[in-house]
C-alpha cells in the first residue's frame, strides 16, 4: 500500500465497433475486464506507458492518441488510490493474445459487455472511446 495517489494509464482501443477489453488476474480488480492499462515508469510519457501496456497485456500495436479523461481509482478503506489517464489509442496491428497480468483479452461490443463482469466505469468510458454519446459541437467556421 502506498501514502500517494499511483499515476497510471488506460489504452482505449475502438475498433469496428468494439473496443478491446482485457479480464485481470490480479488486484485490484482481479477477474473484472477493463482497459489495458498499468502504472507509468519513471521517465515515461503517458503515450509510451499506454502503448506498453498495451502490448504487454494484449500483444497488439497501437498509436496513442489523446487524453479522453482522467479519473480516480480508489479501492476501499486504506487501500489501492489510482489516478487514471485514459488514451484514445488507434489499432495498428495485431490479434489480441492475454499476456502479463491478463487472463483474456478480446474485442468486445457495447451489447457484449451487458453480460461481463466490467471494473467500475468501463462502459462509459467504452461508449466515449466508440464516440457513442459524444457531446461536440459541431465547427462553424
Amino acid at each position: 500500500m502506498t501514502t500517494h495517489p499511483v499515476p497510471a494509464v488506460l489504452a482505449v482501443v475502438a475498433r469496428e465497433g468494439r473496443v478491446l477489453l482485457v479480464r485481470r488476474a490480479n488486484p485490484p480488480d482481479a477477474g473484472l475486464w477493463g482497459f489495458p492499462g498499468g502504472k507509468i515508469e519513471h521517465g515515461e510519457t503517458l503515450a509510451a506507458a499506454a502503448l506498453r501496456e498495451l502490448a504487454e497485456e494484449t500483444g497488439v500495436t497501437a498509436r496513442a492518441g489523446g487524453v479522453l479523461t482522467a479519473l480516480d481509482a480508489l479501492q476501499g478503506d486504506g487501500g489501492y488510490h489510482f489516478v487514471l489517464v485514459a488514451l484514445r489509442c488507434e489499432w495498428v496491428a495485431g490479434a489480441p493474445v492475454a499476456g502479463d497480468d491478463a487472463l483474456e483479452a478480446r474485442w468486445v461490443s457495447l451489447e457484449e459487455m451487458t453480460v461481463l463482469e466490467l471494473s467500475a466505469g468501463v462502459y462509459a468510458l467504452a461508449r466515449q472511446g466508440l464516440g457513442a454519446g459524444c457531446r461536440c459541437a459541431a465547427s462553424t467556421a
